[in-house]
C-alpha cells in the first residue's frame, strides 16, 4: 500500500503556491475593493511558468497546481452547503422563490440558445448562463468541474470568470442608482440586487448600500440563487454523461456517478446545516474554508493559463455575457413588477 504521505509530497509545492497566491489576492481584495476572484486568477496567470516545461521536465510546482485547480475546487463547492438552510428559504415565501428559480431557469435556457446561435457549444451557454444566473465565479467553477473534458475548458471557464467578475462589479455600482431611477421600495430594491447581480460580495455591497433592510432582503435572495446550484450540477453532470455515452467513452472505464461526489456532499452540508445541529464557529470556518478553496483554485486555473488564450476569444463571448446580464435584469424586474410580493 501507498505511504499517503508519500502520495501528497509532489503535491506540496503547488498547493503551497497556490494557497500564497490566494492569501495575497484576499488581502489586495480586502485593501483595494477588487473582486477576490479576478485577482486571484489575473495573480495567478503571471506565475504561468510554474507550469510550463523546463528543460524537457515539467515544473515541480505543477502537479499541486493540477490538483488545486481540480480536486481543491471540488471540496469549495461542496462547502458552499453551509451558506444555505432550509429555513432562509421559507422565511422569504413562495413568492421571491419561485421568481428566483424561474429567473435561474430561463437565463441559462437563454444562455444555452445565444451560445448556439453564435456557433458555440451548448456546455459553453450553459457555463455562462449558470455563472451569471447562480453566484458568479463560483458557479462558474462549481458547473466547470461537472462538464466533460475539452481542449478549450480552462479557457472557457477563465473567460466566464473574468467577464461575471467585471460585470457584477459594474452592476454593484449602476444597479443602486437603477433602482432609485426605477422608483423601487427598499425590499423590493433588495429583492432586485439579490435577483440580479452575479457574485454574493457585490450583492451584499450594493444591498447594504441602499440600506440595511435593502441588504437582509438582497442576501436572502441571493443565498436561493446560491441554492440552485445543485440542481444545475446535476443538469451539466447529466449532460456531461449522455454525452460521454454517445461517444462511447464511458465504455473504456466506470460508468460516471449520476451526480459528482462535490454535489452530494453540497446537498447533505445543507440537510445538516438546516437541523441547527452544526455549532456557529463550525459554520464559519466551513464556510471560510469553501472560499479560500475556490479562491486557491482560481489562482491554479490562473496558472495553467497563458494571457494570449483569454485575447484572442473574440466579440461574441463578450456579447454572450452581456445579453444574459441585461436578460437577467429586465426578466427579474419583470417579475417584481407583475408578480405581488405579498
Amino acid at each position: 500500500m501507498t505511504d499517503p504521505l508519500a502520495r501528497a509530497k509532489p503535491l506540496l509545492p503547488g498547493l503551497a503556491v497556490s494557497a500564497v497566491v490566494a492569501l495575497s489576492a484576499m488581502f489586495l481584495a480586502e485593501h483595494y475593493g477588487a473582486p477576490v476572484m479576478l485577482l486571484a486568477l489575473l495573480l495567478g496567470m503571471s506565475l504561468n511558468f510554474l507550469t510550463q516545461e523546463e528543460g524537457g521536465q515539467m515544473n515541480r510546482s505543477a502537479t499541486g497546481i493540477d490538483f488545486t485547480a481540480k480536486q481543491v475546487l471540488r471540496l469549495g463547492v461542496a462547502l458552499l452547503g453551509l451558506r444555505i438552510t432550509a429555513y432562509q428559504v421559507m422565511a422569504l415565501g413562495w413568492q421571491p422563490v419561485a421568481m428566483v428559480v424561474l429567473a435561474v431557469a430561463l437565463t441559462i435556457v437563454c444562455g444555452i440558445v445565444l451560445a448556439r446561435l453564435m456557433g458555440f457549444q451548448m456546455f459553453f451557454g450553459l457555463l455562462t448562463g449558470g455563472a451569471v444566473a447562480i453566484c458568479g465565479a463560483s458557479a462558474a467553477l462549481a458547473l466547470s468541474a461537472a462538464m466533460p473534458k475539452h481542449p478549450k475548458k480552462e479557457q472557457a471557464t477563465l473567460f466566464t470568470v473574468i467577464g461575471v467578475s467585471t460585470l457584477s462589479t459594474l452592476a454593484m455600482v449602476l444597479y443602486p442608482t437603477l433602482t432609485k431611477a426605477l422608483g423601487m421600495d427598499v425590499v423590493t430594491a433588495g429583492y432586485f440586487i439579490g435577483g440580479t447581480i452575479h457574485d454574493v460580495a457585490q450583492v451584499v455591497g450594493a444591498g447594504y448600500s441602499l440600506s440595511h433592510e435593502a441588504g437582509d432582503a438582497a442576501t436572502l435572495v441571493k443565498l436561493i440563487r446560491v441554492a440552485m446550484l445543485l440542481p444545475v450540477i446535476a443538469l451539466a453532470a447529466m449532460l456531461a454523461r449522455r454525452q460521454m455515452v454517445t461517444n462511447g467513452e464511458a465504455m473504456s472505464g466506470p460508468r460516471p456517478p449520476l451526480l459528482p461526489w462535490f454535489a452530494v456532499a453540497f446537498a447533505v452540508l445543507v440537510v445538516i446545516n438546516s437541523t441547527g445541529w452544526l455549532p456557529a464557529a463550525v459554520v464559519s470556518a466551513g464556510k471560510s474554508a469553501s472560499q479560500g478553496c475556490l479562491i486557491a483554485s482560481m489562482a491554479a486555473i490562473g496558472m495553467k493559463t497563458h494571457l494570449k488564450d483569454i485575447l484572442t476569444v473574440g466579440w461574441k463571448p463578450v456579447a454572450l455575457m452581456v445579453l444574459e446580464t441585461a436578460f437577467l435584469a429586465v426578466l427579474f424586474y419583470g417579475l417584481l413588477v407583475f408578480l405581488p410580493l405579498n
